[in-house]
């Protein structure tokens, strides 16, 4: 087995891991956890998104949360933007990088963005012509790349068109998502293969759900095809809104116990990322989702105990 030497995470817990919560996160807590996260040693903490309060109140004082976290050099914190008024706070945020955001299935697409795939292309030209005009990174996600809670089985070749279609209007990497979190080993293979046929291999990145415990496994697969970026959650949260069912991130604590344990370098502190784990999940009365955060968290409750 041929593994890279170095991975990169993408931590999304901050935005993508919180924005089903129904309890509202004060701005200072998630502030706290983002600088928590890069100060254990992320170069990429994905902040907030842009959208609409209306549809993600959670994600309503991104703009607070941009003006108040420590910025550190080197580190990137993108923030989604669904679109022209996304982008213009954005602009006045003073964001450095920016996601957009599609699928590979018709119908998800509609529930998720309430337009077609093709329209979604349409609204991100004027905010890629932006980001662009700012000097902004541009990050490419796709949801549904193995199957649709609606649509069902997607094809591997349509992953692949959506995917260059994303690279060739200015995406600098693509993030492949199995939002449902239903997707094996060798179905993981053959959509990252399909896809690299269109997009060079080191600027796809991989984004697994567990919600049938096959995150870890198809993350091994797919860094045997040459992969080396994955976004993860802290304490494994997240979810889908437009996905009933779907179960959160693949936990970043158990990425980098598997990358340590494969001797897979990545830069991340994982006893300091176990703990902003457990601060935010104390703040959202929950437990953690990722088993190696449970396992952490035992064995820290049992040091204290004794």
């Amino acid at each position: 087995m041929t593994y890279p030497k170095r991975v990169r995470l993408v931590e999304m817990g901050p935005r993508d891991g919180l924005q089903n919560e129904a309890k509202p996160v004060p701005v200072e807590t998630k502030v706290a956890l983002i600088d928590a996260l890069s100060a254990a040693g992320h170069v990429a903490v994905e902040a907030g998104s842009f959208v609409s309060p209306k549809w993600v109140p959670q994600m309503a004082s991104t703009d607070e949360v941009m003006a108040r976290i420590q910025r550190k050099p080197g580190v990137s914190y993108p923030v989604l933007v669904p679109n022209k008024q996304g982008m213009i706070g954005a602009i006045e945020s003073r964001c450095e990088e920016i996601a957009i955001f599609t699928a590979a299935s018709e119908a998800f697409c509609r529930k998720n963005t309430n337009c077609s795939i093709d329209e979604s292309f349409e609204r991100f030209a004027p905010v890629i012509e932006a980001a662009q005009k700012h000097g902004m990174k541009v990050r490419g996600y796709v949801s549904t790349v193995i199957a649709c809670p609606y649509d069902g089985k997607v094809a591997p070749a349509k992953v692949a068109e959506v995917s260059d279609r994303l690279f060739r209007m200015g995406c600098y990497e693509v993030s492949l998502g199995d939002t449902i979190g239903v997707g094996t080993p060798a179905e993981c293979v053959a959509m990252i293969d399909a896809v690299a046929e269109k997009v060079p291999r080191d600027k796809i990145a991989a984004h697994f759900h567990d919600t049938w415990g096959q995150s870890l496994a198809n993350i091994m697969a797919v860094m045997e095809r040459g992969i080396a970026v994955f976004d993860t959650s802290v304490a494994g949260l997240g979810g889908c809104p437009y996905a009933k069912g779907a179960s959160g991130n693949v936990g970043t604590e158990d990425v980098l116990y598997l990358l340590n344990g494969l001797g897979i370098a990545h830069g991340v502190d994982l006893d300091a990322v176990a703990k902003a784990g457990r601060d935010i999940c104390a703040a959202l009365g929950r437990e953690p989702a990722s088993k190696v955060a449970q396992a952490m968290k035992a064995k820290v409750a049992a040091q204290a105990a004794a």
